[in-house]
């Protein structure tokens, strides 16, 4: 007599070996699948297999998790996505995609953003658009929104 757990070991590693490493190959091209800006918003998260009925091809649907508003996004590119996906594994494997609408958690560095100052030709002329406003608060939170699309613009 031999314990389940052997038997158990044997048929789940034979089924659930190609559904994680297909996820971790998805998840080391995460940015070229679906793009530098976007990589850093959503994330694969799982992936769902189901048998077809009468012997064909498993179906395989793929979690990524983002924001309801960044899944908007996402899900205007999802053939895009499929497609770079399917491009990996050499066929149509992953045949869906479902967005799961939660907070992503993605650790690491963020990336900082360098902090352009304004020259002091820029300085003055921001300055002079907003002299003749006579509310202070006003005027300070304009110059702080002029002075964020001067250094966006320089980027």
């Amino acid at each position: 007599m031999r314990p389940i757990s052997e038997a158990t070991a044997r048929v789940s590693g034979q089924s659930f070996s190609r559904k994680y490493v297909s996820l971790g190959r998805i998840l080391s091209s995460w940015k070229e699948i679906v793009g530098e800006k976007l990589a850093g918003k959503a994330q694969p998260v799982k992936i769902n297999y189901r048998k077809r009925e009468k012997g064909g091809n498993p179906v395989a649907i793929l979690d990524i998790a983002a924001s309801s508003a960044d899944s908007t996004l996402l899900h205007y590119q999802k053939d895009l996505i499929l497609e770079r996906i399917n491009q990996i594994f050499g066929d149509k494997w992953v045949t869906a995609i479902r967005f799961v609408a939660t907070p992503v958690s993605i650790k690491g560095k963020t990336a900082k953003k360098s902090r352009i100052s304004l020259t002091e030709d820029e300085k003055s002329h921001l300055s002079g658009m907003l002299e003749s406003l006579a509310d202070p608060d006003l005027k300070a939170k304009l110059e702080t929104l002029g002075t964020a699309i001067i250094t966006e613009q320089k980027q």
